[in-house]
């Protein structure tokens, strides 16, 4: 009996893909049955190692799907395979461009196996296809669907009509529930599930920066733009932008640090040149999507960081990406004003130094509440060497290298992070006794316009030159003008 059972549980969910398909954006997980697919030709997007398609599979009928990022561990590590089987707990099947079919995202789901020794595949002819479980009956495998003893039966009432993929998506077109109802059951979807594949979604995050109105003019004339960045409940984040009416209508509307149900949006790659948080994907809301304020909502995104070495900022010197900082406090300077040149106020700035494991320093600059505030307290404690992590800093080339706070960035003082943990135990046992120098040291070479210029200035990661084929054509063409004159 042990033994059949454990059978039982290595099989698919007959017609579990015209399950999906039927009802392609459940209301809530808890209207979900029993669905186990198999995944067949598991496969990574391009480069990426926490994004995965494969095709679900339940022997008879077959759906592309993507799993969601946050799954990529088990892959990874092997606990989920190609030809193993998954429990869908959560999912949306959404319209692919320019296609008849759909394809299924997986927002949650679990491993009920990590690989079979092949590809499951039923042998029961389309006419045959009147078949259902009991409530408790777990799948069938290829020789177990020819079992009636096993619970098979066939009930002519409600037989199940065979039917491909693209008849049961056109029928889905005229049964769409009413705006009313999808408004009583809003389902909510985190930032890491979506696609730029993906119709209709509705996520809700937090507003945790906002970016000026700004004009703009081109060749297609003048308007208006500005973005934000938006936080959901995980610490995901993303970049959202608005043109022109988008950006008018919305630009009053949103404001920080709130939260919003937003919906009708769509997505595309991000431009690494200019995104502002990690992930792959950045937003646009045009006029027609929609922004709802979520009244009483306290909720705080979790916050997740992507600690650059000290000994490693080089390769972010003058670009466009931030980058988050984990380190002990060696010096704190007292404030000091600096008179801006564009309308000659002055402004409070103090200079921390921050030390890290791989026994470098680096400045770092903080500006307004940040240098009179937290800066204050970490003069306060310099003498105890605290631990600070520091999220969204400019790198610059001021003295070879040099980092600063900007308004979105945050500071977190000796935070409860496994980091911290491994920084202390570092310092305590021999960080204290090192003799460290600073990341810029020996690293500036003579600037005509500003009398120094840091060797980094040009130092890119290998990883950056094969995700960028453009890296460098910018100074092939001036070389190349150059030589012309």
């Amino acid at each position: 009996m042990a033994s059949d059972q454990v059978e039982i549980r290595k099989s698919v969910t007959p017609g579990a893909i015209s399950m999906l398909l039927s009802n392609s954006s459940p209301d809530s997980p808890s209207d979900i049955p029993e669905i186990i697919v198999q995944v067949v030709d598991l496969k990574p997007i391009g480069s990426s190692s926490t994004r995965f398609t494969f095709t679900a599979s339940d022997g008879k009928m077959k759906l592309k799907a993507m799993l969601p990022t946050h799954f990529s561990s088990e892959i990874n590590s092997g606990k989920l395979q190609n030809l193993g089987l998954i429990r869908i707990l959560d999912y949306t099947c959404n319209s692919i461009p320019n296609q008849p079919e759909k394809a299924l995202i997986v927002t949650k789901c679990e491993i009920v196996c990590p690989s079979l020794d092949m590809e499951i595949k039923s042998d029961v002819k389309k006419e045959e296809t009147g078949i259902t479980l009991k409530p408790k009956q777990e799948a069938l495998t290829k020789s177990d669907a020819k079992k009636e003893e096993l619970g098979v039966t066939s009930k002519p009432k409600q037989e199940m009509v065979t039917k491909s993929a693209v008849q049961i998506v056109h029928e889905q077109h005229g049964n769409a529930a009413p705006a009313a109802r999808l408004a009583m059951t809003r389902r909510v979807h985190p930032l890491a599930s979506l696609n730029p594949y993906q119709g209709n979604w509705t996520i809700k995050v937090r507003l945790t920066n906002k970016g000026n109105l700004r004009s703009y003019r081109n060749a297609r004339g003048e308007g208006h733009v500005f973005n934000v960045e938006l936080t959901d409940e995980d610490g995901t984040q993303i970049q959202a932008t608005m043109f022109n009416e988008a950006a008018t209508k919305f630009y009053p509307k949103f404001e920080s640090g709130k939260v919003y149900y937003i919906s009708k949006g769509s997505l595309r790659v991000a431009n690494k040149q200019f995104k502002t948080v990690q992930n792959d994907y950045e937003m646009t809301l045009n006029e027609n999507s929609i922004v709802e304020e979520v009244q009483g909502e306290a909720f705080v995104p979790e916050t997740k960081y992507n600690f650059v070495r000290i000994d490693r900022l080089g390769a972010y010197v003058n670009g466009r990406e931030l980058v988050d900082l984990i380190g002990i406090v060696q010096n704190v300077s007292s404030t000091l004003s600096i008179r801006r040149k564009s309308n000659n106020d002055t402004i409070p700035k103090r200079d921390i130094t921050i030390a890290d494991d791989s026994n470098k320093t680096v400045n770092v600059s903080f500006w307004n509440d940040l240098a009179t505030d937290v800066g204050q307290q970490l003069l306060d404690m310099v003498d105890t060497s605290p631990v600070v992590a520091i999220k969204c800093l400019k790198v610059g080339d001021f003295q070879g290298v040099s980092l600063s706070t900007l308004s979105r960035s945050t500071v977190v003082i000796n935070p409860s992070l496994p980091e911290t943990k491994k920084l202390r135990s570092w310092y305590d046992s021999e960080g204290k006794g090192t003799s460290m120098a600073s990341v810029g040291s020996n690293l500036v070479s003579p600037n005509s316009k500003t009398g120094s210029r840091s060797m980094y200035s040009d130092r890119v990661f290998l990883s950056q030159i094969t995700d960028d084929p453009t890296l460098g054509q910018d100074k092939v063409r001036a070389d190349e003008i150059a030589n012309k004159e």
